[in-house]
């Protein structure tokens, strides 16, 4: 095993939470090591492929997860510069301000956070300013206070979702635009780096017109010579000092050789599962249970979100594109029928047959797989689960991930599913009267139950808090028991709501990022203070 050099900052992963949190450090000029697993995606006429996509899992991790029973699982996730915003459906939500307190469910409470909604707005928005995110405010019933309109105009709908649109209008709901984090100018084609293809929800982007970390964070942070990015780099784990509160070695394998590395700051941004599996695999004599797990809470309360495709077949073609441009929360908090919050109503990527006959959906009478694409109307329902300690990632005796989950709150998905085809049912056509046929289930990750093989949606797993006997984080997602150790990726969640974590990730990104240049100007100062025999001023400014 070899020394390498020591930084200011080092953070492993790349994604939302990495690779945003080093393009807000990279100005800092402090020295910064991002971490990869994996490489860059490859640029190839594959990335647009279905078949090689979707069929045959051409970019998925080859790696193999484990249930609570032992049976092997394979994880639908990614590992590349930009982690899993290489691949995600780029829908970028503001939590609800209500997400941010205690919910009553059916099924039990969702608990409040140790911050407000207020404390996050500003970060919101510059979130949606780096991420070039487009929607329209003043359309969603749920939408929060915002100080700011979204950066970018909402992306249009085309025919045939438009048509939607006006049917569920008709019906009394209010669908809205979809926020959507594609580098999109509809007024301006030619010049436009998106060209709204059916290659988009699930897939790289060939073109680089996807809103993600690598393009948007990774590469602008690189321009900094300041900042260094090493690929192909597993970290196996992380030492500390004798006292057990400061990570003092960071292990990491690559190229078939052990390197450590060492930081004043140590940022660990792998995903709600893998920080939670580094953090139980780095135990030692202070930490018997894994760093920063003096409270038991490290790998406990894994949420993913109750998640479905449904698919309604309508007598109406449904030739669409570009299809995930509208949303629906009329159901979020509730009903006057049923009082207890459902969740989110939106689209995925328009389904073709290849990846239709992936997933084995149940197939309406007199239709073939290709007609039921062609006539398909393809809808994502995120219901919120809500924390149970049980639900946990854990390591067997070989270090490798134990996944546990048993689902909950599932009712509210049943009830989401009944009022969305309630409002098909009622929606009729000139040309046929009663046109929707009914919804079909299409399970996207081919035979393995949602969530427990889809993980893009996890979080959880590290919850940040105010007390260090039941968080591992402090509010600014700090370890509790370590000086130096923070967190920055959706593992921080004390509760999941029911819309895409991926906005919450980067904007909490750039909340961190703020406190950790604090933190490093703060010390700089006293450094020089210390050279010159002067005492430390009191107050710092970046």
């Amino acid at each position: 095993m070899s020394n390498a050099t020591h930084y200011d900052v080092i953070i492993i992963g790349s994604g939302a939470g990495g690779g945003t949190l080093a393009y807000r450090l990279a100005p800092s000029g402090k020295k910064i090591l991002l971490l990869e697993r994996g490489d860059y995606v490859r640029r190839e006429k594959a990335n647009w492929d279905p078949t090689l996509v979707n069929v045959e899992g051409r970019y998925q991790t080859r790696e193999h997860w484990y249930d609570s029973d032992g049976k092997p699982l394979h994880p639908h996730t990614n590992y590349y510069v930009g982690g899993n915003t290489k691949f995600y459906g780029a829908a970028l939500f503001r939590l609800r301000r209500e997400d941010f307190g205690e919910l009553t469910h059916h099924g039990g409470v969702s608990p409040g956070w140790p911050i407000t909604y207020e404390d996050m707005e500003p970060y919101y928005a510059q979130a949606e300013e780096l991420y070039e995110v487009h929607g329209q405010r003043g359309e969603d019933p749920t939408e929060p206070p915002t100080t700011t309109g979204y950066p970018f105009p909402a992306v249009s709908h085309e025919p045939r979702i438009q048509e939607l649109n006006d049917d569920l209008r008709g019906l009394g709901l209010q669908p809205f635009h979809t926020p959507l984090g594609v580098r999109l100018d509809e007024t301006n084609a030619e010049q436009s780096k998106c060209i709204r293809c059916n290659t988009c929800d699930g897939f790289p982007c060939l073109l680089h017109a996807k809103s993600d970390a690598h393009v948007l964070c990774v590469e602008p942070a690189l321009r900094y010579p300041n900042v260094t990015l090493q690929r192909n780099a597993l970290v196996q784990k992380l030492e500390t000092d004798a006292s057990g509160r400061e990570v003092t070695g960071v292990l990491v394998e690559s190229n078939g050789e052990t390197t450590r590395y060492s930081a004043d700051i140590v940022v660990s941004a792998c995903g709600a599962i893998n920080s939670a599996a580094l953090l139980l695999r780095s135990a030692n004599d202070k930490h018997p249970r894994g760093l920063a797990n003096g409270s038991d809470v490290v790998g406990r309360h894994y949420m993913g979100h109750t998640n479905s495709v449904v698919m309604a077949i309508s007598k109406c073609p449904n030739p669409t594109v570009f299809q995930k441009t509208l949303s629906l929360n009329d159901f979020y908090f509730g009903s006057k029928e049923w009082p207890f919050p459902m969740g989110h109503i939106s689209f995925v990527g328009k389904l073709d047959a290849a990846t239709l006959r992936a997933g084995a959906p149940a197939i309406a009478p007199g239709w073939t797989l290709e007609a039921m694409a062609q006539h398909s109307l393809d809808f994502w329902l995120t219901s919120e689960d809500l924390p149970d300690a049980e639900n946990r990632v854990t390591l067997n005796q070989e270090g490798e991930i134990m996944l546990s989950y048993r689902p909950n709150n599932q009712e509210a998905h049943e009830q989401l599913k009944k009022r969305l085809e309630y409002a098909l049912n009622h929606i009729t056509c000139e040309i046929h009267g009663t046109c929707h046929q009914g919804l079909f289930a299409r399970s996207l990750f081919l035979g393995q139950q949602i969530p427990l093989a889809g993980v893009a949606h996890q979080n959880g797993t590290i919850r940040f808090g105010h007390d260090p006997a039941t968080s591992a984080l402090d509010i600014n997602c700090k370890a509790h028991e370590l000086d130096n150790l923070y967190v920055v990726d959706s593992s921080f969640f004390p509760s999941s709501a029911a819309v895409n974590p991926g906005l919450t990730i980067i904007a909490n990104a750039l909340r961190v990022g703020d406190h950790l240049l604090d933190r490093l100007s703060a010390a700089s100062s006293t450094k020089v203070s210390r050279q010159n025999n002067e005492p430390a001023s009191v107050e710092t400014e970046r």
